[in-house]
């Protein structure tokens, strides 16, 4: 669910009370957390965190016009949501994420990147903390250009992996068999 929100404090104004002081609380910690060459906004819905053209020109690889996403934060339609592509990104930290946050005895809801949430209590807001801390926006960046490399993506192409395994996974076209005379 894409808010059409256009700042932080507008986003906040549009939630009921209970997701408002959640999603808020989460914020804190990753501001808190994260480095001096990020920034916030509203990117694709949300509320967004990002490496800006300033920083890193090149942008988003699967759309230049956009900086560089690192994390989300979101309130969708069942539950909410915090998107830490530094973890899809980056085995080792990927590892340590949820090796750290196993030991807080809370159970995980994530995807790839999306870690799911109902109430602020489900999550681990130090590992969260760490997480965005040992992610610096040079790192990140080193991250995302050794990923496009190895992939075998340019940002002037602008495809993402997934597009080019897309194109590549297309089922053959069907060939009708020849009549017969």
């Amino acid at each position: 669910m894409q808010s059409k929100a256009t700042t932080v404090e507008q986003y906040f104004s549009e939630l009921p009370e209970d997701r408002r002081l959640a999603i808020e609380a989460v914020r804190e910690v990753i501001l808190k957390n994260l480095d001096k060459n990020y920034e916030e906004g509203m990117q694709y819905g949300m509320i967004g965190y990002y490496v800006p053209h300033r920083v890193y020109p090149a942008g988003y690889h699967c759309d230049p016009r956009q900086p560089l996403p690192f994390a989300g934060l979101a309130s969708q339609k069942n539950h909410m949501s915090l998107y830490l592509m530094c973890v899809y990104g980056e085995s080792e930290l990927s590892k340590w994420f949820m090796s750290s946050w196993a030991k807080t005895g809370k159970k995980l809801d994530m995807g790839k990147s999306c870690v799911r949430f109902k109430k602020l209590e489900d999550l681990a807001l130090d590992v969260i903390g760490e997480a965005i801390k040992r992610v610096p926006a040079k790192k990140f960046i080193e991250i995302c250009e050794s990923a496009t490399r190895s992939t075998g993506a340019k940002a002037s192409k602008g495809k993402s992996k997934l597009q080019k395994s897309a194109k590549a996974n297309k089922p053959a076209k069907s060939v009708k068999p020849a009549k017969k005379a």
